[in-house]
């Protein structure tokens, strides 16, 4: 093969690449617009309690790890706690501490307990939004954050987020 077809070769390559993770980035972009729909109306607190999302004894505080940032409060809807992921039913509303100290939603969480996905034999962590969850070793969970009303500059998928803290 001459060096010109290796090189159109190769060009061709990273066009299909690049047109892939262009398409993939607004595929995830579209996602997060309709999960950013479905919890549109959990902005108030009461919204989220009235759909079953509480604070939950032993986890009922305001999340923070010095020098690594905050989440802020969980409301979970227990009785989404299984083993079942849905992009628009994520399990948590995060709030954040406000200036005034009002609660505003920040981010999701995605909940999976642990012990129930591993009985059930999967071969691979929950997955969503083409994220892979990770083990919480506090709550004996596999979660995965998503943080769509307040930007994370450590990731939007990231637990902490260094700009949110707890009074």
């Amino acid at each position: 093969m001459s060096k010109k077809n290796t090189l159109m070769i190769v060009a061709i390559a990273l066009l299909v690449l690049v047109s892939a993770v262009g398409a993939a980035a607004g595929n995830l972009e579209a996602e997060l617009a309709q999960v950013r729909a479905a919890t549109a109306g959990f902005h108030n607190v009461d919204a989220a309690l009235a759909a079953g999302h509480h604070l939950v004894p032993g986890i009922d505080y305001c999340w923070e790890e010095p020098g690594v940032g905050g989440m802020g409060y969980h409301y979970v809807n227990t009785s989404q706690l299984d083993t079942q992921v849905d992009a628009l039913h994520p399990e948590t509303m995060v709030y954040v501490p406000g200036p005034n100290g009002q609660l505003q939603l920040g981010a999701v969480e995605y909940v999976v307990p642990a012990p129930a996905w591993d009985a059930e034999g999967h071969a691979d962590l929950p997955s969503v939004l083409g994220q892979r969850f990770h083990y919480s070793a506090k709550t004996d969970k596999y979660i995965l954050h998503a943080w769509i009303w307040r930007h994370n500059p450590a990731g939007m998928f990231e637990d902490w987020n260094p700009n949110v803290s707890c009074p």
